[in-house]
């Protein structure tokens, strides 16, 4: 039996993981550590929070003191670490709370799991040999692509905006961990998500809110930066093929790009989803019409893509659907909660 810490598990990708993971797991417990800021939710809980294998505590990644009650009192030898401040434009307002969540609190996990792990460099603790710091990282990392070529593991990283470089910072620490103290660790590198349970501030919800209340569309520049979208509950899955990797006898370090080869220019993932909103919710004009193009956000990278050949070669990884049949299923659960939210009001 595994304990595992699942940091930022209130929020989207990680709320997503731990459903997946109780109900492909019987017997690892799990305590979700969340500072419920605005990214975070109970609400996307709900459905596992009475998994008796399942505890939530509310904190701070940041917190050292807490952080070392939690490894003592349930006997912690997996960190998951989902916790991230994630959206770039909130990062060139105010880089400070990037640093401190992105870089300080991967530092506090880090150190604190190998304080609690090791005697020392290298000399595991005897009831720790089955340890392991998985880290969620983004390819935001590796920088801009022109258009052709892909990120692979072995891309250099060139991160172009406060929140890249601090997830950058963050992937360093864990990969130095392991390489001056011994940590088992693996770093994955996703490309964009979508799907349930995502904050309305990202792109695909907030076409899909702007679209409903029949307000402007806003589109950076020319709509043409492209993306590598990879749907949420495929991400989850991988992510659990990777633990299940990581935790190997022999294992001791290693990184993975999770990606699904699906590009589409912003612009034309809007005018789809337009399409979609068009079929369901048919109104008297298009929403293709509610398109506005806005100034472009400084130091854009324009282009995304994801070689995910290696997690395909090693853990057979391939998504689970289509982009289609996915994004179909995406649009129809963001009616359903608009509508929801909407008749409070």
């Amino acid at each position: 039996m595994n304990n595992i810490l699942v940091s930022g598990g209130a929020g989207f990708i990680g709320s997503n993981f731990i459903e997946f993971y109780l109900e492909n797991n019987k017997q690892d417990k799990i305590i979700n550590l969340d500072l419920l800021n605005y990214a975070g939710s109970l609400e996307n809980t709900a459905s596992f929070s009475d998994n008796e294998n399942y505890t939530f505590i509310k904190g701070d990644i940041c917190d050292e003191l807490l952080v070392k009650q939690i490894l003592k009192d349930y006997n912690i030898n997996i960190i998951v670490n989902f916790a991230a401040q994630s959206h770039v434009d909130n990062s060139i307002k105010n880089p400070y709370v990037f640093v401190q969540t992105n870089i300080n609190g991967t530092f506090n996990l880090l150190h604190n799991a190998y304080s609690f792990w090791f005697e020392s460099p290298f000399k595991i603790k005897k009831d720790y040999k089955k340890h392991l710091f998985y880290h969620i990282s983004t390819d935001e990392v590796f920088g801009t692509l022109g258009e052709s070529g892909y990120f692979s593991e072995n891309s250099p990283y060139a991160p172009n905006s406060p929140y890249s470089a601090s997830k950058a910072s963050s992937d360093m620490l864990v990969r130095a961990y392991h390489h001056t103290y011994g940590l088992k660790a693996v770093i994955s590198n996703c490309s964009n998500n979508y799907g349930e349970k995502q904050h309305d501030e990202k792109l695909i919800p907030t076409i899909i809110r702007k679209a409903l209340k029949g307000e402007n569309i806003p589109i950076y520049g020319d709509g043409k930066n492209v993306r590598d979208w990879l749907y949420v509950k495929d991400h989850c899955k991988a992510i659990f093929e990777i633990l299940k990797y990581g935790l190997s006898e022999n294992f001791g370090f290693d990184t993975f790009n999770i990606g699904t080869n699906e590009e589409y220019k912003n612009i034309d993932l809007a005018l789809k989803i337009c399409e979609i909103l068009d079929e369901i919710k048919a109104k008297d004009k298009s929403y293709k019409e509610q398109i506005t193009f806005v100034q472009d956000r400084f130091g854009h990278d324009k282009r995304y893509a994801i070689d995910a050949s290696k997690i395909k070669r090693i853990l057979n990884f391939k998504p689970s659907k289509s982009f289609d049949e996915n994004l179909l299923h995406t649009v129809k659960y963001y009616i359903q909660r608009c509508e929801a939210v909407w008749k409070k009001y």
